[in-house]
């Protein structure tokens, strides 16, 4: 079982949207140390806490200042791009960094009217998300017939692994197209279970993938103790509450600013729904919460994101989760070899 990290590049009170790319390349050389499989990064545009808005670029520089962990983005969001330009950027980053690089693709547009202008694009762009899809694809392995002579140099004729990120009718095209899923997470579970057994059911082998492959992502929190990885989610929790009510996704704040604030009973509720379903506890606890996920969902990998106001709590939940995770598999491993003995 694989553990891998998705970032998003946030950004903290009293901090710069370049020191929160900085972060990342730092964050992506400490996870390869800890044995994490992957490392993504995320696209958002003009997002005041959100520094990853160049998930191509990003990777570029992880996977400079990293060594053997794969890099990938979860995700491009492709609705916002040509498909040729974007098999060009996932070709170079191929071509520098072979047999590292995963292609993670998404179908969300830009967040707001004014994003979507600056774009030059539209919500109704995100319908031709599954079209854009086989573009890409057809300008990788270089069967594309809609531009007669068009090329994607150097990317033609590279094995770039795709992944679908599930939104709608994601887990469906991904079937269709035999391609990897990405889909998450604890909440609304019933639904993703629903999601995962029509991709199982439906799948058709590809040159992509010769079988299904589920990703599952959620956010996850270790601490020494349940209370001190309960607070690890506040920053994260608070942002997203804030964002509902105000239309901003702002800097992750202190937990004890946060817990400070005089809220109103919408944002206490907002605030309360974002800290509910997610993953949190000691590093073993956390750990059996995460088997249990995959025993449920049969997942092949789990990608792990947290966001904490503090950076070393953060590199210490993921080196907690590394090594609580492995352990547990190691010991079910070993039971499962002694009962069939």
């Amino acid at each position: 079982m694989r553990l891998s990290v998705l970032d998003r590049s946030r950004s903290r009170k009293g901090a710069s949207h370049a020191d929160a790319l900085r972060d990342t390349v730092e964050f992506a050389k400490q996870a390869e140390a800890l044995g994490y499989h992957r490392f993504w990064v995320s696209e958002h545009h003009s997002v005041p806490g959100v520094a990853g808005s160049a998930p191509t670029v990003l990777a570029a520089a992880i996977a400079s200042a990293t060594s053997h962990i794969r890099v990938g983005t979860g995700g491009v969001m492709l609705p916002n791009h040509q498909p040729l330009v974007v098999a060009e950027q996932f070709g170079v980053l191929e071509s520098l960094f072979p047999g590292r690089i995963d292609m993670g693709l998404g179908r969300s547009v830009g967040f707001t009217n004014g994003v979507r202008r600056a774009l030059g694009r539209d919500k109704q762009d995100a319908d031709r998300f599954g079209e854009q899809v086989r573009q890409l694809l057809g300008f990788l392995d270089g069967s594309q017939r809609a531009y007669p002579g068009v090329h994607a140099f150097p990317a033609e004729g590279m094995a770039v692994p795709p992944f679908l990120l599930a939104t709608g009718s994601g887990a469906d095209l991904a079937a269709e197209l035999g391609l990897p899923l990405v889909i998450g997470g604890v909440r609304g579970e019933q639904r993703m279970l629903d999601a995962i057994g029509r991709y199982r059911e439906n799948f058709v082998p590809s040159a992509w993938s010769p079988y299904p492959y589920v990703m599952v992502s959620a956010t996850v929190a270790a601490a020494e103790t349940t209370e001190q990885a309960e607070r690890l989610l506040v920053s994260e929790a608070w942002s997203a509450a804030y964002s509902r009510t105000h239309g901003v996704f702002p800097p992750l704040l202190p937990p004890d600013e946060v817990l400070s604030l005089e809220l109103t009973g919408k944002e206490r509720q907002l605030f309360t729904d974002a800290l509910r379903g997610q993953i949190q506890g000691t590093g073993e606890d956390a750990a059996a919460e995460l088997h249990a996920l995959v025993e449920r969902t049969g997942a092949d990998e789990v990608l792990l994101t947290t966001s904490t106001y503090d950076r070393t709590e953060m590199l210490d939940s993921y080196a907690r989760l590394a090594v609580s995770f492995r352990n547990r598999s190691a010991t079910t491993a070993n039971n499962a070899r002694v009962s069939q003995m």
